[in-house]
């Protein structure tokens, strides 16, 4: 599964796999396809070296990059507890309200909060470029537009290819502007943040938008047949972000989590901004059919309801409290049905490619005859 950009970047399959787990990411380049870490949860450079150090001693020397979210719109002076000034009080009331009705415990005295969606900010995502610069990474990705011009001048003296997430032809027409190497067509199937458009449509509109530039094809790719459709539409590669998950190298510190997402089908998530305030696709719980009920407060604009539902979605999350229990991710999950090794999802799929090309070889050459 090799295009001009899988051997640009010297990877054996042009499988981008993105995933906040540093085993997964390794395990996903040991495979042959291109690892992409998510960097949106590291608030701490330590850490983010920390784990980055990690991949480096387990990852055999192959290729990998680093995922950030950058907003585009630049926000200077703004710290953290301002932001957590603006959210309302009754929303703050709504979350304790529906966490005592599903009868969530508290958090031990001390013990923080989890992750906070702090990522959003600049000033954390170029801490985070500070530590991954340092680091043979190939690949820079942001979900939130077009890096500012000076980080995209910063990944090229690098020699780092910058990719961005586009929902539409008219994002990705942007992102070529801006001297993006890489377009990401994230297609409404996708997990997380998406826009309105399916992948079927969006990713040969947005290679025609800003051909000759590479696309990426996402969402809705989760087998090898899938995958030589992406391509078929002129994509030169997929990333794949949910189908990780349920393999044995993702960490989701949850059982009944990873329980769910073995259950549940393709009609079984829901476009919410219940969790960054922002359309993100996710399993539908009673916690999404909370926010998005009309006689709710409703959500707030990010990064506020991020920050405002960060404690609750770390209860939730700790106590395993089935009803509400979710996390982003795509309508792929219908085919998430067992636990499996990253290097068993990629067998999959090489070998379901080489299938559907095959198959799509014997029908051109009857109807060549």
């Amino acid at each position: 599964m090799q295009t001009e950009l899988s051997t640009q970047l010297g990877v054996e399959h042009a499988v981008f796999g993105f995933t906040p787990f540093p085993a997964v990411a390794a395990a996903i380049s040991r495979a042959g396809g291109f690892g992409v870490l998510g960097a949106v949860r590291y608030t701490a450079p330590d850490d983010l070296k920390r784990d980055l150090d990690w991949i480096e001693a387990h990852v055999d020397g192959k290729p990998y990059g680093l995922d950030v979210v950058m907003p585009a719109k630049k926000v200077e002076g703004v710290s953290e507890a301002d932001v957590e000034a603006m959210i309302p009080e009754g929303h703050r009331d709504f979350v304790r309200d529906t966490l005592a009705k599903h009868g969530v415990p508290e958090l031990a005295e001390g013990e923080a909060a989890g992750w906070r969606i702090t990522g959003w900010m600049e000033q954390v995502a170029r801490s985070q470029l500070d530590v991954a610069f340092d680091y043979p990474i190939r690949l820079l990705a942001n979900a939130l537009g077009s890096p500012p011009a000076d980080v995209v001048a910063r990944a090229h003296d690098h020699d780092v290819l910058v990719a961005a997430l586009a929902g539409s032809a008219r994002h990705a027409r942007k992102h070529r502007d801006a001297g993006i190497d890489v377009v990401v067509a994230q297609g409404y199937e996708a997990g997380g943040h998406t826009g309105e458009i399916a992948s079927m449509v969006l990713v040969p509109e947005v290679v025609e938008a800003v051909d000759p530039l590479p696309v990426l094809a996402a969402g809705g790719i989760g087998s090898g047949r899938q995958a030589a459709a992406a391509l078929a539409l002129g994509a030169q590669g997929v990333w794949l972000g949910s189908v990780w998950l349920t393999t044995s190298e993702a960490d989701l510190h949850s059982p009944a989590l990873t329980r769910k997402l073995l259950a549940a089908g393709s009609g079984d998530t829901v476009r919410s901004r219940a969790l960054t305030g922002k359309p993100a696709r996710q399993l539908r719980t009673e916690w999404t059919d909370a926010w998005d009920d009309p006689e709710g407060p409703g959500t707030l604009p990010m990064p506020l309801q991020g920050l405002l539902v960060a404690e609750a979605v770390s209860r939730i999350q700790k106590y395993e409290v089935d009803p509400l229990l979710g996390t982003p991710v795509g309508q792929i999950v219908g085919r998430m049905n067992e636990v499996r090794s990253v290097q068993a999802v990629f067998d999959d799929l090489t070998r379901g490619f080489e299938r559907a090309v095959d198959r799509v070889n014997r029908i051109a050459g009857r109807s060549g005859q």
